[in-house]
């Protein structure tokens, strides 16, 4: 058998404690860098129709202020549709819909914190630019094809509310599943009228707006809520509620959560 001599044994003794330390370093690496992972989320959001436009920016705004935040997807539709959706299992982490009752339909099945509300609507009349219908009022709307949304959707329900309160009946052409539906038939001639939100009009060259009589009884509460614990999705939700959300919403022509519409 042949041995080391003594000064190779500490060379080797020396190399198996410098290994263990940098093993050692590596270790408690680790979990520093797996915190760093955890802290980072993928949201997928579901919101009404006619927040597209302000929910893009708000989302821009949001990703450039929590960059550790990505936002997969923004799911755009009726509420009553993302609703249903929802509690069938669909995997939203934040839920932003256009009026409280369906909004209850997901707290109900026991989903989500308590929501809150952070901005309001109401309705006007859109006609296609030029508005050659000569709608002035919502008496008009008897005389001209006219597309509503469907009556589960938060438009169509406060559509036939405004219609109610004013005692006209329409017989709508059509009864669309969102509120997007209804301006692109009137954008495109297929309609005289609709009603629609007045923030669905603004900056749109392509339809023009009529105030109806009644319409500032009609008002949306717009609420929202987290529906899971994924890193981040409370913080979009104090985004939308917090300075620069409320900004942003009040640009595109939404009302406070107070009820101040265009105010």
């Amino acid at each position: 058998m042949r041995f080391l001599p003594a000064a190779a044994l500490r060379t080797f003794a020396l190399l198996g404690i410098g290994t263990l330390f940098f093993a050692g370093c590596a270790a408690s690496d680790s979990p520093t860098e797996n915190t760093d992972t955890a802290s980072s989320s993928t949201l997928t959001i579901s919101a009404a129709a006619s927040l597209q436009r302000s929910f893009d920016e708000i989302a821009r705004q949001f990703t450039a202020a929590h960059p550790q935040t990505h936002i997969a997807t923004i799911a755009y539709d009726g509420s009553s549709t993302l609703a249903t959706q929802i509690v069938e299992g669909a995997p939203v982490d934040v839920f932003a819909s256009a009026d409280e009752k369906n909004m209850a339909v997901v707290t109900e099945a026991g989903l989500g914190r308590p929501p809150a509300i952070f901005a309001t609507n109401t309705l006007v009349i859109a006609v296609p630019a030029g508005n050659p219908g000569k709608v002035q009022s919502l008496n008009d709307l008897t005389g001209v094809t006219t597309v509503l949304c469907a009556p589960q959707v938060p438009c169509g329900s406060a559509s036939a509310k405004l219609l109610e309160n004013q005692g006209v009946q329409v017989q709508a052409a059509s009864l669309e599943q969102n509120v997007t539906a209804v301006l692109a038939k009137v954008s495109a001639g297929e309609a005289d009228a609709g009603l629609v939100y007045a923030t669905d009009v603004l900056g749109q060259e392509t339809v023009e707006s009529v105030v109806p009589t009644g319409a500032e009884d009609v008002v949306n509460f717009y609420p929202i809520t987290a529906l899971s614990e994924q890193p981040g999705a409370q913080d979009f939700v104090d985004f939308v509620l917090g300075e620069t959300g409320q900004r942003i919403l009040k640009e595109h022509g939404f009302g406070t959560p107070a009820g101040d519409v265009n105010g």
